[in-house]
């Protein structure tokens, strides 16, 4: 799992005497708005609420930056860029460590802007941050694709007339992703060119 994510997550558990959760039975907190995550590990929106801002305190320092680039990612994300499309992120991640991340691992270049929830939840569901971001950009959904790992992603895309590709990559399973409808499966990064 991504440590900086299930560190973060323990760290917030420990700090409110919570029994502290093994990494692997995390990982299904990667993907979905962290509020809601954090609110279902706590049982109650207060207790949410308490390790959101137990979460933020390592994120904001240490916990975006434990992580790794996928390999491969950096040349298709520039064989992408260098076919024409415009390139967005769309994540459930706040905006500002969105950013903040991709800066760190030289990626920010290849993406003509980036889309995060704020930190108040503002889009932190992925349906209501794509129909921000489409309204945004003015591009139109019918000729616009959302490449993610999870059903969050495939949701959302759906519900907001964009094509959704899912990824076997990342932290969504073969099963996750053809559940919620995505259109086609990519194996490896360097797919992606192909679909555009």
């Amino acid at each position: 799992p991504k440590p900086g994510i299930t560190g973060c997550i323990r760290h917030a558990q420990e700090q409110l005497g919570l029994p502290v959760s093994h990494a692997d039975a995390l990982t299904w907190c990667i993907g979905p708005p962290m509020q809601e995550s954090l609110r279902t590990l706590a049982g109650s929106d207060e207790g949410g609420a308490l390790m959101l801002a137990h979460y933020r305190e390592r994120y904001a320092e240490v916990g975006l930056f434990e992580n790794s680039v996928y390999p491969g990612i950096p040349d298709a994300l520039m064989a992408l860029r260098v076919s024409g499309p415009r390139l967005y992120v769309a994540t459930s991640k706040a905006r500002i460590y969105a950013e903040r991340i991709l800066d760190h691992f030289n990626l920010a270049g290849y993406f003509d802007r980036v889309f995060g929830s704020e930190l108040d939840g503002t889009n932190m569901r992925k349906t209501d941050l794509l129909r921000f971001a489409l309204a945004e950009t003015g591009e139109d959904p019918a000729k616009a694709l959302m490449i993610g790992d999870r059903e969050h992603d495939a949701i959302g895309a759906r519900a907001n007339g964009l094509m959704p590709i899912g990824v076997l990559w990342g932290y969504g399973s073969r099963e996750e992703l053809e559940a919620a409808g995505v259109t086609r499966l990519l194996e490896r990064p360097a797919d992606m060119a192909s679909i555009i």
